[in-house]
């Protein structure tokens, strides 16, 4: 051996680290020592540096080492943590079995003492009792063999609680119980609180009910009568056509256009609830009607200075002198007055029509239409919307006419009559 080591070694150390050379040889063989040159472009400078064999292959284990490092801690992320989640899981239910067993526990030893006590009061009554009647001895027997049973049972649970691996525990923990039974108590607290709150919130608010109905019921009275009184006067003219005050409330309260507003939807209340509020329900709803009924109808003169010079009826014709019939009313005027609008409608015709010359005829809804006859110009045309007072045309003398006037009717349904009311009004 001495030999061997003498005839290719140097000395003794250089065998012991033969090997470890080697492997350093190899090292340097694949990680051969490297130079980069920087320049650094401002100066002019150049500077070299150098990376020995060791440095490279530190770098590499370095390298080697993070790689390990993150798939080992991936592997760990990915496959150990939900066994660790797993086993927290599993140790707390068994955290929470072993509470609820303790509960158990203390509700079994508390259930088995008191049933002890009741047993030795019986005995006791039983033995030193003298005066005890057949029938109160047999209940002291039967309540003791009913106390021996629910010790027999409790014996029974125990000897499980303590040998059986699976035992589930039957009680909820009293801690719990406990805090819930607190947690109702505050509850009902506040519930009673919230109530008194309530019911003194409700007496303001029957008070406040109160004051509102009556003000608003004495509103819409007093609102109600200023409306009829406005259309009372065309109250025998209404009559003359067949229809009445609530019809056509009830009409104008169904119709809708963009002037007069949408239909009105009537409130209806349940038979139980007080009375007052269906008839303030029907008091609002006649409100609304006469409202409207009193921006629909066409009332008031179309001319600014009112001057009747033919009233509706029979009368001379002005061109034979034969008596006939007059279906409106004349207003004398100048060639250009002009000729406004009575009530909200619609344009339903403007130009020529037979012995009429140009006129213009508003629908103003509910059948009501008027009609502008002998017009010398129209200012507005079929499908417009016109609001009260818009001028509509300009007073001439065309058609059959004998001088310039406003030749003005009121129909309903198409069949004039007389609108003299309608006018004044």
């Amino acid at each position: 051996m001495i030999n061997f080591i003498t005839r290719y070694f140097t000395s003794l150390w250089a065998f012991i680290t033969s090997p470890f050379r080697a492997m350093w040889r190899v090292i340097c063989r694949v990680f051969p020592p490297r130079e980069f040159t920087v320049m650094d472009t401002p100066r002019g400078n150049v500077y070299t540096f150098k990376q020995s064999s060791f440095w490279r292959f530190t770098k590499f284990c370095g390298k080697i080492g993070l790689v390990l490092w993150a798939t080992w801690s991936t592997y760990v992320f990915v496959y150990h943590r939900p066994l660790l989640q797993k086993r927290t899981q599993e140790l707390d239910a068994a955290k929470s079995m072993h509470a609820r067993q303790m509960t158990d526990l203390q509700v079994y030893l508390q259930k088995y003492n008191d049933l002890t006590r009741d047993l030795n009061v019986t005995d006791d009554k039983i033995l030193n009792a003298a005066d005890l009647t057949d029938t109160q001895r047999e209940d002291l027997m039967n309540s003791r063999l009913k106390t021996w049973g629910e010790l027999d049972f409790l014996r029974t649970r125990l000897t499980e609680m303590f040998t059986n691996d699976e035992y589930a525990a039957e009680y909820t923990n009293l801690s719990e119980l406990s805090a819930e039974l607190e947690l109702t108590r505050a509850e009902n607290e506040m519930l009673k609180k919230r109530n008194t709150q309530l019911v003194a919130s409700m007496e303001q608010i029957a008070t406040a009910d109160i004051q509102i109905v009556d003000a608003v019921s004495k509103l819409a009275t007093e609102n109600i009568d200023n409306l009829r009184d406005n259309i009372r006067g065309i109250s025998t003219t209404i009559a003359s056509l067949g229809l009445t005050q609530k019809k056509l409330v009830n009409s104008a309260n169904k119709f809708s256009n963009p002037f007069v507003g949408a239909a009105y939807s009537p409130i209806e209340f349940d038979d139980e609830l007080d009375p007052k509020y269906q008839k303030l329900a029907d008091d609002l709803e006649l409100w609304n009607g006469l409202a409207k009924l009193n921006t629909m109808l066409p009332l008031g003169a179309p001319v600014e200075k009112m001057r009747v010079t033919s009233n509706f009826g029979t009368r001379n014709d002005p061109f034979t002198g034969e008596p006939k019939r007059h279906r409106g009313i004349d207003f004398a005027g100048k060639i250009g007055t002009e000729l406004m609008a009575v009530a909200p409608g619609r344009v339903v015709s403007a130009g020529e029509r037979v012995g009429y010359g140009t006129t213009v005829e508003i629908d103003h809804g509910l059948g009501f239409t008027t009609l502008y006859a002998h017009l010398s110009q129209t200012l507005v045309t079929r499908g417009d919307w016109v609001r009260p007072g818009t001028v509509i045309g300009l007073a001439g003398s065309t058609g059959r006419s004998t001088g310039p006037h406003l030749h003005y009717e009121i129909r309903y349904k198409g069949v004039p009559f007389d609108p003299a009311k309608f006018v004044k009004e």
